[in-house]
């Protein structure tokens, strides 16, 4: 079990806030850093203000080692897919080949108003474009050119440069979506994530997973499957509730759907979603200035999973 590290800067964080987690990430074990892809706060002021996801990752890449680091998800209205595979190729080949794009439709309309992005209303088309020109671009040989002509993206002749540091930069798909989202994940992504999800609707989002990619003739072993939860763990009761009160909510709300607790409590949740089929869990830490919640998952819930 893979336990990665998941951050919200947009609820407040500079990007010195987000060093030293990621540094914090690194040195205590954890599989990876990520971050949200959002610009507008949700119910705080969000001061220091916003950090934009690839900026920060690109940052990220010079002064980290060994994480991976990714984005839970970026957004398909914040940039044109030729620009986003330019980004990500380029802090892919800044980090040495330690880049993943986590990529969906965007849903937040009031970040979209703040900063004039356009918002349609209609955005799996876009995503699944994305989808394709992104990777088409990544996958396009040396020498060759890439060109793609569809209902909201037309690429003529390009280049395809730069390219990634690996082979192939993983890509992730994500949502609790019936239909469409399974059969985007099954063409395209080696990682499908269900993110804050009801427990029991966990088996029923993954088998989804598994018969679209039966359906196009993919293995589904070929995809890593994985969830994202709130993380809210502490030695004990004391803490539990003194770390729940600074991310404004209650300890019996996070028992029930998220990572809380106490290790023990926390390390039994965490194989209680592995043994409903999830290989990787992403622990979005709220607090970002309480590096010892990191130090305390490292030394007291990891160890149990092993």
């Amino acid at each position: 079990m893979q336990l990665r590290i998941f951050t919200e800067p947009q609820q407040g964080a500079s990007y010195d806030d987000l060093l030293a987690v990621a540094k914090a990430t690194e040195e205590l074990g954890f599989d990876a850093f990520f971050r949200s892809d959002h610009y507008l706060a949700m119910g705080t002021d969000g001061l220091p203000g916003p950090t934009d996801a690839w900026t920060t990752l690109a940052g990220l890449a010079r002064e980290t080692s060994r994480i991976r680091l990714g984005t839970l998800v970026s957004s398909a209205t914040f940039r044109h897919p030729g620009v986003l595979a330019i980004q990500v190729a380029q802090v892919d080949q800044m980090s040495g080949g330690r880049v993943e794009l986590g990529l969906g439709t965007g849903w937040y309309a009031e970040e979209h108003a703040a900063y004039g992005i356009p918002f349609p209303a209609k955005r799996f088309g876009m995503l699944e474009e994305q989808l394709e020109v992104v990777t088409g671009l990544w996958h396009t040989p040396a020498g060759q050119t890439f060109s793609f002509t569809g209902e909201h993206y037309q690429l003529t002749d390009s280049p395809a440069l730069p390219k990634p540091a690996q082979p192939q930069v993983p890509v992730l798909v994500g949502g609790h979506g019936k239909r469409r989202t399974p059969a985007l994940a099954a063409r395209f992504a080696s990682e499908f994530n269900i993110a804050f999800p009801q427990l029991g609707d966990i088996p029923a989002g993954f088998a989804r997973v598994h018969q679209a990619c039966q359906d196009i003739g993919r293995d589904p072993a070929d995809l890593t499957y994985s969830v994202a939860l709130v993380a809210c763990v502490g030695a004990d009761e004391a803490e539990v509730g003194r770390r729940a009160a600074a991310i404004g909510r209650e300890p019996a709300e996070l028992r029930e759907n998220g990572v809380a607790g106490t290790p023990a409590e926390a390390a039994a949740r965490i194989r209680e979603v592995q043994e409903m089929g999830a290989e990787r869990v992403y622990l979005q830490i709220l607090d970002l200035a309480d590096l010892d919640h990191l130090d305390l998952i490292a030394r007291e819930v990891a160890p149990q999973l092993s």
